[in-house]
Protein backbone atom coordinates (compact mmCIF):
# COMPACT_ATOMS: atom_id res chain seq x y z
CA UNK A 1 0.00 0.00 0.00
CA UNK A 2 1.10 3.60 -1.08
CA UNK A 3 1.28 5.94 1.57
CA UNK A 4 0.22 9.41 0.00
CA UNK A 5 -0.38 12.26 1.71
CA UNK A 6 -3.67 13.49 1.63
CA UNK A 7 -4.81 17.63 1.35
CA UNK A 8 -6.03 17.98 4.38
CA UNK A 9 -9.53 19.31 4.17
CA UNK A 10 -10.41 23.07 3.58
CA UNK A 11 -12.37 24.14 6.28
CA UNK A 12 -14.52 27.41 5.73
CA UNK A 13 -14.12 30.35 8.23
CA UNK A 14 -16.86 31.23 10.56
CA UNK A 15 -19.41 33.66 9.60
CA UNK A 16 -17.63 36.68 6.92
CA UNK A 17 -18.60 39.94 7.60
CA UNK A 18 -20.72 40.14 4.18
CA UNK A 19 -22.78 37.55 5.85
CA UNK A 20 -23.54 39.86 8.92
CA UNK A 21 -24.15 42.49 7.47
CA UNK A 22 -26.80 40.55 5.03
CA UNK A 23 -28.37 39.26 8.41
CA UNK A 24 -28.29 42.84 9.90
CA UNK A 25 -30.10 44.22 6.86
CA UNK A 26 -32.48 41.46 6.56
CA UNK A 27 -33.51 41.59 11.01
CA UNK A 28 -33.92 46.09 10.08
CA UNK A 29 -35.98 45.15 7.09
CA UNK A 30 -38.26 42.49 8.96
CA UNK A 31 -38.38 44.43 11.71
CA UNK A 32 -39.81 47.10 10.34
CA UNK A 33 -42.39 45.19 8.24
CA UNK A 34 -43.62 43.31 11.69
CA UNK A 35 -42.80 45.97 14.04
CA UNK A 36 -44.64 49.29 11.94
CA UNK A 37 -47.96 47.35 12.41
CA UNK A 38 -47.87 46.03 15.56
CA UNK A 39 -47.03 49.84 17.19
CA UNK A 40 -49.88 51.05 15.53
CA UNK A 41 -51.92 48.89 16.47
CA UNK A 42 -50.94 48.85 20.52
CA UNK A 43 -50.78 52.62 19.75
CA UNK A 44 -54.41 52.95 19.01
CA UNK A 45 -55.40 50.43 21.36
CA UNK A 46 -53.88 52.79 24.37
CA UNK A 47 -55.05 55.64 22.71
CA UNK A 48 -58.87 54.15 22.77
CA UNK A 49 -58.52 53.01 25.98
CA UNK A 50 -56.90 56.74 27.72
CA UNK A 51 -59.94 58.52 25.98
CA UNK A 52 -62.56 55.83 27.80
CA UNK A 53 -60.98 56.57 30.85
CA UNK A 54 -61.30 60.27 30.79
CA UNK A 55 -64.91 60.43 29.35
CA UNK A 56 -65.42 57.73 32.31
CA UNK A 57 -64.23 59.79 34.49
CA UNK A 58 -65.77 62.80 33.38
CA UNK A 59 -69.22 61.95 33.43
CA UNK A 60 -68.69 60.58 37.33
CA UNK A 61 -67.95 64.07 37.87
CA UNK A 62 -70.76 65.98 36.15
CA UNK A 63 -71.28 69.11 36.78
CA UNK A 64 -67.45 70.37 38.18
CA UNK A 65 -65.98 73.58 36.35
CA UNK A 66 -64.04 72.32 33.27
CA UNK A 67 -60.65 73.48 35.50
CA UNK A 68 -61.56 70.37 38.47
CA UNK A 69 -62.32 67.52 35.38
CA UNK A 70 -59.05 68.45 34.03
CA UNK A 71 -57.40 68.57 37.04
CA UNK A 72 -59.32 65.16 38.46
CA UNK A 73 -59.17 63.75 34.81
CA UNK A 74 -56.80 64.87 32.61
CA UNK A 75 -57.25 65.34 28.83
CA UNK A 76 -57.70 63.14 26.58
CA UNK A 77 -54.93 64.40 24.14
Amino acid sequence: MRNSTVAPERRERGTGVKNLVQSLVIGIILGVIIGAPIGWFSHRLFAQQRAAQVLLCRQQHYGQPEADLQATCGTVY
